[in-house]
């Protein structure tokens, strides 16, 4: 629960940052490089399972 509440925190911070410097193109960028981590996880903990079904 505190590593939701830490990332919370940074994404907040980066949505700050970008509206203060007027930087608005660094919010889709962050968004995207975080889903991607999400994918990354999250298809290499299901790896395992597929592999046993086939």
């Amino acid at each position: 629960m505190g590593k939701l509440r830490h990332s919370s925190k940074l994404l907040a911070e980066f949505v700050a940052f970008a509206r203060e410097n007027k930087v608005y193109w660094i919010v889709p960028l962050v968004l995207i490089l975080g889903l991607t981590a999400v994918l990354v996880f999250t298809t290499q903990t299901a790896t395992p399972l597929i592999y046993t079904l086939f």
